[in-house]
């Protein structure tokens, strides 16, 4: 049984900053990579940043430059460091592992981002 929790959501006006945290614990013997996808209103999930094992980072076109990826000392946290948040960043963000026993998920939370 494999665990996701995040925590950091809320709410923030435009131009502010969130940092999410998420924590995988369980059985886990092989992190692959890990990730934040995000789902708003209406809309699809989409990926919004992964980090592989080997550090390499990947994001959607429309956050690079205003999130950062990284992954704990602890290598079964990851962060996702927002910066100049938009109204558009309003989303519930989840996030995912790929482990040698699967894709998991968290729970998700909640980021709004409004005056």
């Amino acid at each position: 049984q494999v665990q996701l929790v995040e925590s950091g959501g809320g709410l923030v006006q435009p131009g502010g900053s969130l940092r999410l945290s998420c924590a995988a614990s369980g059985s886990i013997f092989s992190i692959y990579a890990m990730g934040w996808y995000r789902q708003a209103p209406g809309k699809q999930r989409e990926l919004v940043a992964t980090i592989t094992r080997g550090f390499s980072r990947n994001y959607a076109d429309s956050v690079k430059g205003r999130f950062t990826i990284s992954r704990g000392n602890a290598k079964n946290t990851v962060y996702l460091q927002m910066s100049s948040l938009k109204p558009e960043d309003t989303a519930v963000y989840y996030c995912n592992a790929d482990l040698d026993s699967g894709s998991y998920w968290g729970q998700g939370t909640q980021v709004t981002v409004s005056s």
